[in-house]
């Protein structure tokens, strides 16, 4: 037996099964199965008794007698009943589906051992299908049992627990020739690790608690260790053979902008990252840094000033967002910024007429245009850059891998890149997930930004807060009431919407109101938007489309209608739209009286703090680290172990652990990491495992 064996070739599988197995599992050879890890473990050496059952819905063993077997029929359906009795009282055994034979093997009046899940009703117990082994049989269990994933399809061909059991018995004794050793000696001492072959055998049948655990433990490292090392490599190599255009001045338009134009001063935060992606362009490598900073704390500003860097140097830079209103604000704000300079900056979305395209085109080969900003229009191959030397993108998570190749392949020399996220990931993700980026992050607020004050309302405290609403517009502030997009059914979230919107109206009806949603046409968001924003209108009734990029610094109010339907990011998002003037801003969570545990942990959380990454932690204890990727990314990573909101400890201590590694021995050749290498070869190189992630 080998790793590689098809697993028909293991006893008691054959042709036939194994292609069930492979269908239902995915599991087609012998590694596979060592893989197959059990989902929990049963304590057989515990007996329990009739008379201190308490709770039902947990598996026991009880010892004693099965006496009074009958049918009973009711109307068209059998089942089959028999009473069990130990020294302490009796309880039901209850068969639904049965066949004859059953029938005939159950032992009656024998002491016999059973297992299995205890119903309670009406604090009577019993247990349905339990397992039956006569007295004479059992084995002394010392050893916690195993119980596998499993599906109905393959417990109705016969393919039970104890198959699965007994088939990995199999294999487990042929351990000694399947698993060899993966980690340095110093290693394995230093952490008290069991060996290779020791963890496998006490991941499958483990002697007790603690041998499970110790070999949980090695699991768990050696996934998160073979992962760092990938992204450390992959780092290294970058850094080694990528070239990029090497940005060493900083000249007059930078200097120019930052004594003359700059409408604040930077905050510490901005300064510092500032000077590390100034570090990273001077050097003739590709830049590949990943900006981090909380809604509003100055990462457009970060990237305009690397942009004039870039412009010192003689090069192009675009700044590409997911969505149509992103970038026109991003475009609107940077305009507005450069106006008193002589920089030429333009926008390219899908709505941007022929003859105007014709003239960007133009442009942008020419080297007239510096600036160009867009959404996925700009990666269309008729849009060539006389010298593209920085592409920045917003919101990571929204463009795939394949649309990030293509910015770079714009240039002969691929651009520096920088992406920025407003969507704090929480730390154990980025140390995952962007281990191949530098990170920076912006965290802390520019000066004179005071923090939002955030409030839980119920339905029935809604005449308070219009009250306080009307003061604030009395003060001359606008307001937004925000509806949550209720997926199943868009013609639901319009009623929804137009119900709010009516509510609005009859309370605020002196005031102008208008009105913003998904289903309108670019023109028409943009006209709402602008009408808002130049103040015409007091208040804005809209779906969750201003998630991302409405910049209006006199609206101080935010309402979220029904916000226990939002996740915690999109709550934060949404916050982060006031607050962007000098005034005190406040957010108004308004929810229905009745909240699920994960609403009330949300509600208080924003409550709580105004902190992105502490809040992202919270949503990833919540939803898991999938969701919060986004879709291009969920399930980027099939770890089988790991887990990344658990097991933050483990993943900090193997990245500073490849760290150290790759700092004295980049490329694995000293003789204690040959064993490293050739695993990582072996397992992560050659049968491709990771190599799909970004």
């Amino acid at each position: 037996m080998t790793l590689e064996t098809s697993i028909e070739f293991i006893k008691g599988i054959g042709s036939e099964r194994a292609k069930l197995i492979k269908n239902v599992m995915g599991i087609s050879i012998v590694e596979d199965f060592l893989n197959f890890y059990p989902i929990r473990y049963l304590d057989k050496s515990k007996i329990f008794t009739v008379s201190i059952l308490q709770e039902s819905n947990i598996e026991v063993q009880l010892k004693g007698k099965i006496t009074a077997l009958q049918e009973i029929q009711t109307g068209k359906i059998k089942r089959l009943s028999a009473k069990f009795n130990d020294h302490t009282g009796s309880m039901d055994l209850v068969w639904f589906q049965y066949s004859k034979w059953l029938k005939e093997q159950i032992p009656l009046n024998k002491e016999v051992f059973i297992f299995g899940k205890i119903n309670a009703f009406n604090s009577q117990f019993s247990m349905p299908h339990p397992e039956i082994e006569a007295e004479e049989n059992k084995e002394a269990e010392t050893r916690l049992k195993p119980i596998y994933p499993s599906s109905e399809k393959l417990s109705k061909r016969g393919l039970t627990q104890k198959f699965f059991q007994n088939v990995l018995k199999n294999i487990c004794k042929e351990i000694p020739n399947l698993i060899q050793e993966n980690l340095p000696e110093y290693m394995i001492r230093h952490y008290q690790f069991l060996s290779r072959q020791h963890t496998f055998l006490n991941i499958h049948f483990p002697k007790n608690q603690q041998y499970f655990e110790k070999a949980d433990y090695r699991l768990k490292f050696e996934e998160s260790f073979f992962f760092q090392l990938g992204f450390g490599l992959k780092k290294a190599h970058h850094k080694a053979k990528s070239q990029g255009n090497s940005f060493p001045i900083v000249g007059d338009y930078f200097t120019n902008f930052y004594e003359n134009h700059l409408p604040f001063e930077l905050t510490n935060a901005q300064k510092r990252v500032l000077k590390e992606i100034r570090l990273d362009m001077k050097k003739p490598i590709q830049m590949n840094r990943l900006l981090q900073g909380d809604v509003g704390s100055g990462k457009t500003m970060v990237a305009l000033l690397t942009m004039l860097i870039a412009l010192d140097n003689g090069f192009q830079s675009c700044l590409m967002a997911p969505t149509e209103i992103l970038a026109q604000q991003h475009y609107a704000g940077i305009k507005d910024l450069l106006k008193d300079t002589e920089i030429k900056v333009n926008i390219l979305t899908g709505s941007v007429k022929a003859s105007a395209r014709k003239i960007i085109h133009e442009e942008l080969e020419n080297g007239e245009l510096s600036i160009l900003i867009g959404t996925h229009a700009v990666l269309e191959d008729k849009v060539k850059f006389k010298n593209l030397g920085l592409a920045i993108i917003d919101e990571q998570h929204r463009f795939g891998v394949a649309q990030r190749a293509k910015l770079w392949a714009k240039n002969k020399i691929p651009p520096h890149i920088l992406v920025m996220t407003a969507t704090p990931i929480p730390r154990t993700l980025a140390m995952s997930f962007y281990s191949d980026l530098d990170v920076s992050v912006i965290d802390e607020m520019p000066v004179g930004r005071k923090p939002i004050i955030t409030a839980h309302r119920r339905e029935k405290d809604r005449a308070y807060v219009y009250n306080f609403c009307h003061e604030e517009i009395r003060k001359g502030r606008q307001i937004y009431f925000v509806y949550p997009l209720i997926e199943e059914s868009e013609t639901l979230d319009y009623k929804n919407l137009m119900e709010g919107l009516e509510s609005v109206m009859d309370n605020f009806s002196n005031y102008n109101v208008t009105m913003l949603h998904g289903k309108m046409k670019a023109d028409e968001k943009d006209a709402a938007m602008n009408y808002f924003a130049s103040g015409k209108s007091q208040i804005m009734v809209a779906t969750t489309v201003i998630e991302v990029g409405v910049n209006v610094p006199n609206a101080s109010v935010m309402v979220i209608e029904s916000s226990e339907r939002f996740g915690l990011s999109q709550l934060h998002q949404l916050r982060g739209r006031v607050g962007r003037g000098g005034e005190q801003s406040y957010c108004i969570l308004m929810t229905s009286d009745k909240l699920t545990a994960d609403s009330r942990t949300r509600i208080k959380t924003m409550t709580e703090t105004n902190d992105g990454f502490k809040i992202s932690e919270v949503d990833m204890q919540l939803r898991g680290p999938g969701d919060i990727l986004g879709t291009q990314q969920s399930g980027v990573v099939d770890f089988k172990r790991l887990d990344l909101v658990n097991d933050s400890a483990i993943i900090k201590n193997t990245k500073s652990l490849v760290e150290k590694i790759l700092e004295t021995d980049p490329l694995l050749a000293k003789t204690e990491h040959q064993i490293i290498k050739n695993y990582y070869l072996l397992y992560y190189k050659g049968k491709n495992k990771w190599s799909k992630i970004s």
